[in-house]
Order: C-alpha cells, then structure tokens, then sequence
C-alpha cells in the first residue's frame, strides 16, 4: 500500500486539530452558565476519561478511529481495581474516604487509593459505539457521567498536575461496573496492553506514584 501523501497528512492533521478545538471549547470557563452542562452536552460530541487499557494511543486509535486525545483526568472518590472480570474498574467509595482537595496532587504523602487518573479524549457518535460494543455495554459495563478534573495536554506533552486543573470538575463518561467489585487478579492478555497503557500515561503526566501504589498492586511489569 502505498504512503499517504504529504496532502492528505495535512488534511487529516487540520482536521484533528479542528476536533479538538472544538471539543475543548466544552471546558472553557468563559462560556458561562453553559460551561456547567456536562462535557457529552455538544450533540457532535463525547467527552470520555479512559482508565484501563484505553490509556494506550496505540489502543484507542484502533477502536476509536476519529477520537480525539485532550488530556489528563482526574476521578475523585473512586478506587482503581482489576475485578473479577480480570480487567479494570472504578470503584465509588464512601464520601468519607475522597482525598482532600486541599491536599498537595504531588505530595510524596499524597493518599492515591481513594481516586482514579485517566486520559481523556473527545468521541464522535461512530467512536462511542464502537467503544460501547468493546466495553461490553451493557453487561460487562454501564455508562456513567462521572464528575472529573481536567488538565488539558498535547499528544506529544506531559502536563504538570501538580498546577490548578483546567477547569473545576465536569461530567464526564466512564463505563463502570457496579456489580463486579472485588478485587482480582488480571488477565494474562491484559497485563501486556496494561503496560502499553501506563506507559502512554506517565509520559503525559498521570503521577508514576499512583501508578506504583495503586496500579502495580494489580499489573506486573512487563
């Protein structure tokens, strides 16, 4: 097969591009009242926090071909597990045990086991269905809209979380299992798109400590 040319290169970089302007304009605090509707609130558009295998790029322009990456997330008051699927979730824990906002992200004390890190990406319609049908909705997982900090960040950058988020906290979607919550152990083939995953991560900014104290009690290196 021959090598796309240097046009059509272009035409789709332009076309990213214009996505993701368009899918970040959701975030802006300028915007007003507007800028409380959650971030699935353009009918184009999905705003999507990816926490398991999805934070691979490789991954998800495979299952998503027009997805668009816009940064870190943050989902507080939520555990990070591998169920007993064998693959990852989110658990909700009580109020009691969210983190404190008022406390360091980067803090070599920070408590990472009450929240869950993730990357973020905007989804057309096509996108979001075929994500659907890889989740296993509405069996293996449901659609939540799911309050989420945000730090907005290139595809080639590492953003510093340890900085104000982008925004306060917006809705985003996050496919949840509500009803397989006990811990477990991963599947074999998960564990290798797992590391593909955390290592797109780190280099964009997700803290190499939650990785090592909440994700590796999980996912062995490899």
């Amino acid at each position: 097969m021959p090598l796309p040319s240097t046009k059509l290169i272009g035409k789709a970089r332009t076309k990213h591009a214009a996505l993701r302007a368009l899918a970040l304009t959701t975030f802006r605090p300028s915007l007003g009242a507007s800028a409380t509707m959650s971030f699935g609130a353009s009918p184009s558009q999905t705003i999507y926090f990816g926490y398991g295998s999805n934070l691979w790029l490789a991954q998800m322009a495979q299952r998503c071909p027009t997805s668009t990456y816009l940064g870190v997330g943050r989902l507080p008051g939520y555990k990070w597990i591998i169920n007993d699927r064998g693959y990852a979730n989110v658990v909700e824990l009580p109020s009691s045990s969210s983190p404190s906002a008022q406390e360091p992200l980067l803090s070599p004390t920070h408590d990472y086991s009450s929240e869950s890190w993730g990357l973020v990406y905007s989804l057309l319609p096509e996108d979001e269905r075929r994500l659907d049908r890889n989740e296993g909705v509405p069996v293996a997982y449901g659609k939540e809209w799911l309050e989420c900090e945000f730090w907005e960040g290139g595809e080639k950058e590492k953003v510093d979380v340890g900085k104000k988020p982008f925004t306060g906290k917006k809705k985003m979607l996050v496919y949840v299992d509500r009803e397989r919550v006990t811990e477990d152990r991963p599947k074999e083939e998960y564990v290798y798109r797992m590391n593909r995953g955390i290592e797109d991560a780190v280099a964009r900014g997700v803290p190499e400590k939650y990785v090592k104290d909440v994700m590796r009690k999980f996912i062995p290196e490899g």
